[in-house]
């Protein structure tokens, strides 16, 4: 499988319809890796001219802002603008919400300017154009409940693009209790991945699977490589992983066209 940097392109003296910002997670961690490569299928069968950055790609800058360092965060995204502008970079899609977030509505200000797309988001663009299809039988039939990242919905107002490939995947799209806007966090925005519980407290991701498992799913689906994380922990805390699955959308939609 070919993922062309951008570097690589330059050289040829082509330039990308978009850029797919890996992100750490889908770097890194050998779950997220998976999330990243289904996307890349995806990508490749619509027939996108696309490049990632490879080695230039840093981190956005996102945790540090979040921990109260706004200087490292410029830092950090003053040297990403320097790369991305360098290359002129237009379009950017992600499959991070934090990176998402981040890159949309942060970086504008400090001189970083790009047309930003959740994944799910330019999945939907792919098929409104005619690019791509989704051929669904593996899936039908199965009942899935959508979990909302909190920096895709509640910071960016992203609720349909996902839902709308769900649907579009011939299952049942199961609604827990607490969604869209009223969505409870997985708890990795918050750093609860990194640290306990509070004393006499559940766990926050424990609760978000448990209303997960209210609407008795085959699937959980989600939209950010940390959820995913977070749910999946969920899972086997209540040990149902012989029953429940966490996949996100980019994998569902590679699984349902056999990529």
């Amino acid at each position: 499988m070919i993922v062309p940097t951008m570097a690589d392109m330059m050289a040829q003296g082509k330039q990308p319809e978009v850029l797919f910002w890996v992100g750490a997670a889908g770097s890194y961690d050998d779950r997220a890796k998976k999330i990243s490569r289904a996307f890349v299928k995806i990508l490749h069968q619509a027939n996108v001219d696309f490049a990632v950055l490879g080695t230039e790609e840093s981190s956005t800058g996102d945790a540090a802002k979040r921990a109260g360092n706004e200087f490292l965060f410029q830092m950090q995204a003053m040297m990403n603008i320097e790369v991305l502008n360098g290359y002129e970079i237009k379009k950017i899609v992600t499959c991070d919400p934090h990176s998402f977030n981040t890159l949309k509505n942060e970086y504008p200000s400090l001189g970083g300017k790009y047309e930003v797309f959740h994944h799910t988001q330019f999945i939907q663009k792919l098929i409104s154009e005619g690019r791509l299809d989704i051929n669904n039988i593996t899936l039908k039939g199965k009942k899935v409940t959508f979990h909302d990242p909190c920096y895709l919905g509640r910071a960016n107002d992203v609720y349909e693009s996902p839902r709308d490939l769900i649907r579009r995947l011939g299952v049942n799209l199961a609604e827990m209790k607490r969604n869209k806007s009223t969505a409870l966090c997985c708890g990795a925005g918050g750093a609860q991945m990194f640290k306990d519980a509070e004393k006499g407290t559940k766990e926050i991701n424990v609760l978000r699977t448990e209303d997960a498992l209210e609407t008795k799913p085959n699937i959980i689906a989600t939209g950010c490589p940390y959820c995913n994380t977070m749910m999946t922990d969920g899972i086997k805390f209540k040990e149902k992983e012989k029953e429940v699955v966490v996949k996100d959308i980019a994998e569902l939609i590679a699984e349902a066209n056999n990529l």
